[in-house]
């Protein structure tokens, strides 16, 4: 089976759609639209349709779900804007996808105790744009940041582009509101600085992609918005010599907000979708961004413009202003939508190794790709060692589509061996369990179970993600059937 292709529904006791219906009315839709449009996420795998579709109006509808995939067997995937590269929110045919992308209000924003109260749905530009209207900030910033949502970010713990300084989703929850498998709301958290009274079962939920909770509420960090920021271009004759600048600048103590790269596949590539005027010659792209007060920042980004050159860069342009800035951007923000150009299907994903470990890992990437005869874009984070890897292929080709399985195995095995992880900020999900074992070892996995089994002892949140449920524990549910997930598809996303 190829990506795209759907499967046939197994029989489902028509009883459960008629339930939901008698409880939620036309918030509940069982149409083949509805099913159809939320049977994917952003990555090439599908697992087939949904029962159905729940668009709750509060959180005592989503508890009463709970209650109902308790008593009638069925199991709940939450989904945001289905953005996800991990196949996190693909739905399988004995659930129901509970849809909360329209909890989009911004609660309350506490200038005072600088954070802010908002609803799962909430966009996070929307958020971006709302918290800097009164001089604060909020950091984190994925790639999908136009149309992710809060509440999606949280169940990932995204990153994004200014991770490098400010750090990922989980460093910006203070609390948050979530209706466990049991049908208890769980609120934890809050607005104190310092809160050490128990588990801390908030950090437990941000990560854990749906399967402990569904999330109602957040609290997010906020600081006050820097004064000013300066964005540097960089070109390079090849990957490893740019990755020499993201030691050289990181080892001159100066932590950019922004640190980026793109070899050269990419470079081309983004040059062909967005005419930004970059040299076809080039061998890496250094995207960096300085943010502060100005006077640090004038100093910073001079020190970085000598860096690079003296590193070997053959351009620096450093932005004139806020147009020229966002143009530069373009070259990074552009990178997977001028990738996704070349084939039918574009495989995005992200091992992260340690920074002191990028130009090994990058030229390990490069290595794969040529022994398998495949093209794989290489662009992501340099200052956090995150890679995003893409492959594209034409996912109709059986053999492409194997080649670029063993390929990604062997890209991910590397990072290990690196001292890496198999995941950054996209998550486990459906595409990458198989390698979980290796990347958390025996006695993370036993723990891992065991933590789902104490808050979801049904088995209905989310069930098949993140790892397949133990064969000697009938407690837990196991919706994906092996047919479900083509095998040359497994560790995609």
């Amino acid at each position: 089976m190829m990506p795209g292709v759907r499967f046939g529904d197994p029989s489902v006791d028509p009883a459960v759609p008629s339930a939901l219906r008698d409880h939620f009315c036309d918030r509940f839709s069982d149409s083949i639209e509805q099913r159809i449009g939320h049977a994917y996420d952003g990555t090439p795998l599908r697992s087939g349709r949904p029962l159905g579709v729940l668009r709750p109006a509060s959180v005592e509808d989503v508890v009463r779900l709970v209650g109902l995939a308790s008593d009638l067997g069925f199991s709940i995937v939450p989904r945001g804007a289905g953005t996800g590269l991990s196949g996190g929110s693909i739905p399988d045919p004995r659930s129901v996808v509970l849809v909360m992308s329209g909890w989009n209000r911004i609660l309350e924003i506490d200038e005072e105790n600088l954070c802010a109260w908002v609803q799962p749905g909430v966009v996070t530009a929307d958020l971006h744009r709302a918290v800097e209207a009164r001089g604060l900030f909020y950091p984190p910033d994925p790639g999908s940041m136009n149309v992710c949502t809060i509440g999606g970010n949280v169940a990932e713990n995204s990153g994004g582009l200014r991770g490098l300084k400010y750090g990922v989703t989980k460093d910006y929850v203070l609390g948050l509101e979530a209706v466990l498998a049991t049908g208890e709301v769980y609120r934890g958290g809050g607005k104190s600085v310092k809160d050490v009274a128990g588990y801390n079962l908030v950090d437990l939920l941000v990560g854990s992609e749906g399967t402990l909770g569904v999330i109602t509420r957040v609290l997010v960090r906020l600081v006050p918005r820097p004064e000013t920021s300066a964005t540097l271009l960089a070109l390079y004759p090849s990957v490893a010599v740019a990755a020499r600048t993201v030691t050289a600048i990181l080892s001159a103590r100066i932590v950019p907000a922004t640190l980026e790269f793109l070899d050269r596949t990419t470079l081309r590539c983004v040059e062909a979708y967005a005419r930004l005027g970059l040299p076809g010659d080039a061998g890496a792209l250094l995207l960096i961004e300085v943010d502060g007060r100005a006077a640090v920042v004038a100093e910073d980004a001079a020190r970085i413009e000598a860096i690079c050159s003296a590193s070997g860069a053959t351009h620096v342009i450093r932005a004139a202003d806020e147009v020229e800035a966002l143009r530069l951007k373009t070259a990074r923000r552009a990178a997977f939508a001028s990738l996704a150009r070349l084939s039918p299907t574009t495989i995005l994903e992200d091992a992260t190794v340690p920074r002191s470990a990028l130009p090994e890992m990058v030229a390990a990437v490069e290595r794969i790709a040529a022994k398998h005869d495949l093209v794989i874009g290489n662009f992501g984070h340099a200052g956090d060692g995150n890679l995003h890897p893409t492959c594209c292929i034409d996912g109709r080709d059986p053999d492409q589509v194997a080649r670029a399985h063993r390929a990604f195995e062997e890209i991910f095995r590397t990072a290990l061996d690196l001292g890496g992880t198999i995941t950054g900020e996209h998550g486990v999900g459906l595409s990458k369990k198989a390698y979980l074992p290796d990347a958390i070892g025996a006695g993370g996995m036993r723990w891992t179970r065991a933590l789902k089994r104490a808050l979801d002892p049904a088995g209905i949140l989310n069930p098949g993600k993140i790892f397949d449920p133990d064969p000697s524990d009938h407690r837990e549910r196991a919706p994906f059937a092996e047919e479900t997930v083509p095998a040359c598809e497994r560790g995609f996303s």
